[in-house]
């Protein structure tokens, strides 16, 4: 009779545990799937052409390269950042801390790939903001 109590015991400690763990999955937020296909394949773009001054943990290589982590460029606005990537960047402070390396214009890339590496990086290293779409990058490219 006391393995049988055992035995129940051990079933309702196991079916709680997967009843938390099915609760909170579903309470857990969902992500847009418009930014998660965004952050996929901009997580490519920077890979290709950020990683190597940004680094793989979006903290750059102070005092040459800043951070993108948390910076009030990635959360501030779009236009901002999207320029910084289309004409490049040089003297500029980010956040009160002036980096020695020049960030190179990268308009060859396209409005899409602008798109999805900005919305890949305000939505990586600890960073949360909205998508960029290729529309508002078309727009920033043809103000001049």
């Amino acid at each position: 009779m006391r393995k049988l109590f055992q035995l129940s015991l051990l079933l309702v400690v196991i079916a709680a545990a997967c009843t938390k763990k099915e609760s909170s999955s579903s309470e857990s937020k969902s992500i847009d799937p418009a930014i998660a296909e965004s952050v996929a394949r901009g997580q490519l773009v920077y890979t290709q052409y950020c990683i190597a001054c940004h680094m793989k943990d979006g903290l750059g290589a102070p005092p040459m390269n800043p951070p993108l982590a948390g910076t009030s460029f990635m959360k501030g606005d779009k236009d901002i950042v999207i320029n910084v990537v289309l004409k490049g960047m040089s003297g500029e402070a980010v956040d009160g801390q002036k980096y020695h390396n020049v960030m190179p214009p990268l308009d060859f890339l396209t409005n899409e790939q602008v798109a999805d590496v900005l919305t890949y990086v305000r939505n990586s290293f600890g960073n949360n903001e909205s998508l960029i779409s290729s529309e508002e990058v078309g727009a920033a490219r043809n103000k001049k």
